[in-house]
């Protein structure tokens, strides 16, 4: 003869869970709309997972690289080339990264930057193409290894001031400039940003320049500097204008104490 089952609530606790809405999966869709990626790339927790899979490899490939020294039986294989590969590998896992620590409600695979415009992967591949050939045709242009210490720096400086600005402004900060003033939106005037007005706009400027003394590319360099110079002088113009008119005087007083840092621009 079977016992008759004890009263212990189990059978009410089964429902109720049953009952209870499910918990909000791993997702990269933010609820918002506006901050959705609308490229190429799948919105997927799979994308995500898989280009940060590929990033990674990049980044322990180039790190070892440059660690190492190069490989003196591939010609190519230089630890200038190794800490370029993983810099720009590390930049783009970390955009995604930051994004979703410190601003999940933004967060996509769009925030890993990868399908920032056809020119951005068009320059990066010039450069890489500039190096190259001059590292093959005429290596000793290639041999002022001051440069490349001091470009690693620039880079590795540039890359720390645009997380750090990214992770301080919290939900503040978007990858998208924003045209309406959300309810999430605060005038961020302490931390890092009492020193830099645009202090992530600052560091990626600092950081592709570094990466390109890294190659000790003159060519690539000169013409980073000029588009990147015009892109953000566009850019914080126009950014600028929005948060005038979102925070009044106190983001014109605060532009007048704090400084941007990249030259010629005010």
């Amino acid at each position: 003869m079977q016992a008759p089952q004890t009263a212990d609530g189990f059978d009410e606790r089964l429902r109720q869970r049953l009952a209870a809405p499910p918990p909000r999966p791993l997702e990269t869709i933010p609820r918002d709309p506006t901050f959705r990626s609308e490229g190429h790339i799948p919105n997927t927790p799979l994308a995500a997972a898989t280009i940060s899979f590929i990033l990674g490899g990049s980044f322990v490939l180039g790190s070892l690289t440059f660690l190492v020294g190069g490989f003196d039986n591939h010609w190519w294989a230089t630890p200038q080339l190794g800490f370029y590969v993983a810099a720009w590998s590390f930049f783009h896992w970390a955009e995604f990264a930051v994004t979703a620590g410190w601003n999940p409600d933004k967060c996509s695979v769009g925030s890993f930057l990868l399908e920032n415009g056809a020119l951005y992967h068009v320059a990066h591949t010039v450069a890489v193409f500039e190096y190259l050939v001059t590292l093959y045709f005429k290596p000793s242009v290639k041999s002022y290894s001051n440069v490349s210490t001091f470009g690693v720096a620039l880079a590795v400086a540039g890359q720390i001031l645009r997380s750090l600005a990214m992770i301080h402004a919290g939900s503040s900060f978007s990858h998208i400039v924003a045209y309406r003033k959300l309810d999430t939106h605060i005038l961020v005037t302490n931390g890092i940003y009492r020193w830099f007005r645009h202090p992530s706009y600052t560091g990626f400027f600092y950081w592709a320049l570094g990466a390109q003394l890294v190659l000790q590319n003159p060519i690539s360099f000169v013409a980073f500097v000029i588009v990147l110079w015009r892109f953000f002088y566009y850019r914080i113009k126009g950014e600028e204008s929005s948060l005038v008119r979102f925070f009044g005087n106190d983001y014109v007083e605060y532009r007048k104490r704090v400084g941007i840092w990249i030259p010629f621009i005010r």
